[in-house]
């Protein structure tokens, strides 16, 4: 995985990296085949202060393996990120129950505590022979799927509730959602990486448009996509619209390409896809302060902000981490798109985006690149959608028997009636007749004429 020391190493000291550079958007994956590193940035473990035993180097892209953290430690990590999104008011209304929220990425471990019982393992499109038992295959997905849906590691919440965050694990945004993994990329570290990375671009964007179309049809709702491409794809286009069109939210991660060449030279950062196709919500990172996060892309995609500094996580080993990137961001507000739809299930995604953005705290208002309309309020924005769905309910507001501009009673009638078939038989034998007059007095006229000119003869 590309650290964010790497990151900025790359970055000021590789110019020629800029648009050709590639690397697959997850997990730090490396520059290849036309696709940019954007989901996220560097794992850290939750006891960051902890020294780390001899030889513990995680393989999961530099995050150093310790002893999991006090589980104590982790609720005092996630408070601040919860807080941040005022989550917890939002589960007096629904915990996400009766939603399931495809996640798109390096794959899910289903049968770690936060998670058990709430992972349907899809389809791995990778092509890859990597075991779900291999300690490198997984990590980034199992952290999106905990930062979305962790229950805590009893199953059944904090006290039997969510409503006061204690020391039971990771307790996700939509903690009853149910998770469906779909593998479309590989972490860096899985021993099927490099086979992977050498695949062509249209057969590593096809394996995503395939994800996209299975997760609709194995009954997602919300599609949380913390991955991105440098360059579209009509068949990932034409598979987002198929989602859209069948009421399912996509969210993708806006990038992490804060700290590039183009951001320093240009004062942007470049668009990431699927983040920038229409109907996906993108998300940026800001920090623990509410801050633009240095290392989320800004630019024109960007619609929305959520935490992506320290977010607890827990991983495919069952240890618990600490997560940097606009990943964690994008998992954080698919959680939030998850509540929503749970509340209310017959929501279109025009209108879960329009509650999510419209209700986005931002100082001062308004729009910028960086954090879009703000970051993400989703005791606001569950409240939003109610207002919105009695505004405008689900389904065609117009009748197919209907008609506009007050139906056929107020179009006026014609300024000039039209004529019957018998008016048009009369004007036809009338105009024939006039012809016919016509034509004969002309040759009448030829033959009582005299010749115009008589040639003079000498």
């Amino acid at each position: 995985m590309l650290s964010r020391q790497v990151f900025r190493r790359r970055s000021a000291g590789r110019r020629s990296a800029g648009r050709r550079s590639v690397g697959r958007a997850l997990a730090g994956v490396a520059a290849a085949g036309g696709l940019v590193v954007l989901g996220w940035l560097p794992a850290f473990p939750a006891a960051a202060a902890t020294a780390a035993a001899p030889g513990s180097q995680s393989a999961s892209g530099g995050a150093v393996e310790v002893a999991a953290a006090a589980l104590d430690e982790v609720r005092d990590q996630q408070l601040p990120v919860l807080n941040a999104l005022d989550v917890q008011p939002a589960w007096s209304v629904t915990y996400g129950q009766g939603v399931t929220v495809a996640v798109i990425d390096s794959g899910v471990n289903g049968d770690v505590s936060d998670l058990a019982g709430s992972v349907t393992s899809g389809p791995d499109y990778t092509g890859l022979n990597t075991s779900p038992q291999n300690p490198d295959w997984g990590q980034h997905g199992t952290w999106m799927a905990s930062i979305i849906a962790g229950h805590g590691d009893d199953g059944n919440g904090i006290n039997g509730t969510y409503g006061t965050i204690g020391p039971d694990g990771i307790v996700g945004v939509a903690p009853e959602a149910k998770i469906l993994s779909i593998r479309v990329i590989p972490d860096t570290t899985d021993p099927g990486y490099h086979a992977y990375d050498s695949e062509p671009e249209q057969q590593i964007q096809d394996e995503l448009a395939h994800g996209i179309r299975t997760a609709v049809q194995d009954g997602a709702e919300v599609i949380s996509m913390s991955i991105g491409y440098s360059a579209p794809s009509g068949a990932v286009r034409a598979a987002l619209q198929y989602a859209y069109s069948r009421g399912v939210v996509l969210v993708a991660s806006s990038g992490n390409s804060g700290q590039t060449d183009e951001k320093s030279d240009h004062g942007w950062s470049p668009v990431s896809f699927p983040a920038d196709y229409p109907g996906v919500l993108s998300v940026a990172a800001v920090d623990g302060n509410d801050n633009p996060a240095s290392f989320s892309s800004s630019n024109l995609s960007v619609q929305v902000a959520a935490p992506g500094d320290n977010v607890p996580a827990q991983g495919n080993n069952g240890q618990y981490y600490t997560v940097d990137g606009t990943s964690p961001a994008c998992a954080l507000v698919a959680g939030v798109a998850a509540l929503i739809k749970s509340a209310y299930p017959k929501i279109p995604p025009a209108l879960v985006l329009e509650a999510i953005t419209t209700t986005a705290k931002q100082p001062g208002g308004g729009y910028n690149v960086h954090t879009g309309f703000g970051i993400v309020d989703a005791d606001a924005a569950l409240t939003e959608a109610g207002v919105l769905l009695k505004e405008h309910p689900a389904g065609s507001q117009v009748s197919l028997a209907g008609h506009f501009g007050g139906g056929a009673a107020a179009v006026p009638g014609a300024p000039v009636p039209p004529r019957g078939s018998g008016q048009l038989v009369l004007f036809s034998l009338l105009a024939a007749i006039s012809l016919a007059a016509a034509v004969g007095g002309l040759l009448v006229a030829r033959r009582t004429r005299g010749p115009r000119y008589r040639p003079e003869h000498g």
